[in-house]
């Protein structure tokens, strides 16, 4: 009878919570079970509020801002030194296509921290390729060293996939094993929701004009593993009718023009799924192929247009069996 009681009473503490709220220019949506029932948005807010001040391009004070504007006075925290080192791992292993320097470019293209309407010239372009490349920053001590004062860093392309995994191992400190932490669609779950199924990510449609889960390619079941998507179909600019992407090729200066439309990475960590999945999307469908290739601990679902506009989808083995039609 007391082990039946402690068993009801530990039911009865134990709940599931959800926070919603904005972050680093994006949305949040947390959902965990608190085992003593303890309510942790606030601390939850403050951590999210520390790594917006450390990465968030949109806050002209953060770190990251600092450091573009050339701050010598900037001392690199933790959540900076893990994200650049992360780029600079993945910018390796993708052969440079995956670069934080793409930040001049980026805002010359209208989709930065600018906010500037773009404004596109190739004599622009080529004036500011000089300041694109992982070989032009390093990190010496606790300061950011840059061969050129127009670098400027862009790490929206991994810094949601990185607050993602902080409050998911703050939940993990706290003891929580069942929860789901999604920031600007780039997710970590564990264990399973409050009904005891494990957690389902809808992977959607890449269609431009679709509402956020409006058409699915896919629904993956994830346990103790992140996802990231990336794709060309929501953020582009529309100059002297045609579309330009928000992904922008780092070899040409220009955004990326071809068929792969999105790109699903599923790995460990939702870091690497970020990053994995911004450098396939960059590299199109059959460089990301042969990329995965190379990096079997990657689970990937590439949706991609064939010659007749129809959607095509090409998996890993760990995917294959989500998709449906």
């Amino acid at each position: 009878m007391v082990i039946c009681a402690g068993v009801l009473f530990s039911c009865k503490q134990s709940k599931f919570l959800r926070h919603v709220g904005t972050t680093q220019g994006t949305y949040y949506r947390i959902t965990y079970q608190s085992q003593k029932g303890v309510d942790y948005e606030k601390e939850i807010i403050q951590l999210l509020g520390d790594f917006s001040a450390s990465l968030s391009i949109y806050n002209p004070n953060s770190l990251i801002s600092r450091i573009n504007h050339n701050d010598q006075t900037a001392v690199i925290d933790d959540y900076f030194r893990v994200v650049f080192n992360k780029a600079v791992e993945v910018n390796s292993a993708s052969d440079g296509v995956f670069d934080i320097t793409i930040a001049p470019l980026v805002n010359l293209w209208g989709f930065g921290f600018t906010g500037d309407e773009p404004e596109i010239s190739p004599k622009k372009i080529d004036s500011l390729m000089q300041y694109v490349g992982m070989e032009k920053i390093r990190i010496e001590g606790d300061k950011v060293v840059k061969d050129l004062s127009g670098v400027m860093l862009d790490m929206n392309s991994i810094a949601k996939g990185y607050a993602a995994d902080v409050v998911a191992d703050f939940l993990r400190s706290k003891g929580s094993r069942n929860f789901l932490v999604d920031i600007g669609g780039e997710s970590v779950a564990s264990g399973v929701n409050e009904n005891g199924n494990i957690w389902r990510i809808l992977v959607e449609k890449p269609i431009y004009g679709a509402g956020y889960g409006e058409f699915g390619k896919a629904v993956v079941f994830l346990d103790n593993r992140a996802i990231a998507t990336s794709g060309n179909y929501r953020r582009f600019h529309e100059i002297d009718g045609v579309k330009y992407a928000h992904t922008i090729d780092v070899k040409t200066g220009y955004p990326v023009m071809h068929n792969l439309l999105s790109v699903t990475i599923v790995a460990d960590d939702c870091i690497t799924a970020d990053a994995w999945a911004t450098a396939c999307m960059a590299s199109g469908l059959e460089k990301s192929i042969i990329l995965l290739e190379k990096h079997p601990e990657l689970d990937a679902l590439l949706i991609y247009s064939d010659e007749n506009g129809d959607f095509k989808t090409h998996a890993t083995k760990g995917l294959e069996a989500f998709i449906y039609e």
